[in-house]
């Protein structure tokens, strides 16, 4: 048990284990704060539009496209109730 081969094994084993912990840990800890920066980026930008004046009426487009959908909805809703459109 005292040859240096079997402690210089030890230590190198336990070197790498160390590096690979380390990097991991390193790792996560970026992601955590780019986790962070994102959501610190989107309380920002809420708060931009929040601020920003909101358009009294509807866009005519948006408009259609809202009538679109509850026209489709009416049909969906006929279709599950069995009476024809």
């Amino acid at each position: 048990m005292t040859e240096p081969t079997f402690w210089l094994t030890i230590v190198a084993t336990g070197l790498t284990a160390l590096v690979i912990i380390t990097q991991a840990a390193l790792k996560g800890w970026r992601g955590w704060l780019d986790l962070r920066k994102l959501e610190i980026d989107s309380r920002r930008d809420g708060q931009a539009q929040a601020s920003a004046p909101s358009p009294a009426t509807p866009s005519p487009t948006a408009r259609i496209e809202l009538a679109d959908l509850k026209e489709r909805v009416r049909k969906l809703e006929a279709i599950a109730a069995g009476v024809d459109p």
